[in-house]
């Protein structure tokens, strides 16, 4: 199925959900960050997504990020600009140069690239380490009995201002248990903000505390997948 032609009725569903989960556990609904995740949706749909009012976008590849944003970003300054895929070290430079919050840093060899194109650019996106929450090996991630020495040593080896975590729970098991162990890691490190939901467990994200979602096909609809083989 193709992107819908009017994303807004998708964004106002989102934003309801949002707004009840938040109702559910207490929360006020602007505690919550919606995240449009916008692989492959071309810049015509996200035009109209950004004239409905919505400015916080998450692409999964640098490459992709690169041909689609530049031109509505300098239309649109106040766009914001998620990376919330996997990033190789070898791309550090394009990500802190284009993207405002980066999602996936997950290893000391991206913690130093983030820090030298930090320093030399003069560009500070937030940060957020993902966690690998169930120990997938084919999944990026530091595992859980690992964060908390790596949060150390992004803060005090490559000083690097860590903002929250993110995770992508197993698909086909509950997302209750990840949300949770990664609610705890965060407290412990003095952490507030979690990104953690997307399309099919949003609503229960929130609940469970997240403060960014990553929400796409339940607002652009359902997308045919990238190949494979490109990289971010």
């Amino acid at each position: 199925m193709n992107p819908t032609p009017d994303p807004t009725i998708g964004l106002e569903n989102v934003r309801r959900a949002v707004a009840e989960a938040c109702a559910r556990a207490g929360r006020e609904p602007g505690s919550v960050t919606l995240v449009a995740a916008s692989k492959t949706v071309p810049a015509d749909v996200l035009e109209r997504t950004v004239e409905a009012g919505h400015l916080v976008f998450g692409e999964n590849r640098v490459q992709e990020a690169k041909a689609k944003w530049p031109e509505l970003r300098g239309r649109c300054p106040d766009l914001e600009l998620h990376l919330i895929g996997p990033l190789q070290s070898n791309k550090a430079r394009e990500a802190v140069a284009l993207f405002d919050v980066i999602h996936s840093l997950d290893r000391s060899s991206l913690s130093a690239a983030l820090a030298r194109e930090c320093a030399r650019q003069g560009r500070r996106p937030r940060l957020f380490v993902q966690v690998n929450t169930g120990k997938e090996p084919q999944k990026a991630g530091v595992l859980p009995d690992d964060a908390d020495a790596f949060l150390a040593d992004c803060r005090e080896t490559h000083g690097l201002d860590v903002v929250g975590l993110m995770c992508i729970p197993p698909a086909g098991e509950p997302p209750e248990p990840h949300f949770s162990t990664l609610a705890k890691i965060a407290a412990r490190n003095g952490l507030e903000l979690l990104s953690m939901g997307m399309s099919t467990d949003y609503a229960t994200a929130v609940e469970y505390g997240a403060t960014h979602v990553r929400v796409g096909s339940a607002i652009f609809g359902s997308r045919p997948p990238l190949n494979p083989s490109a990289t971010g």
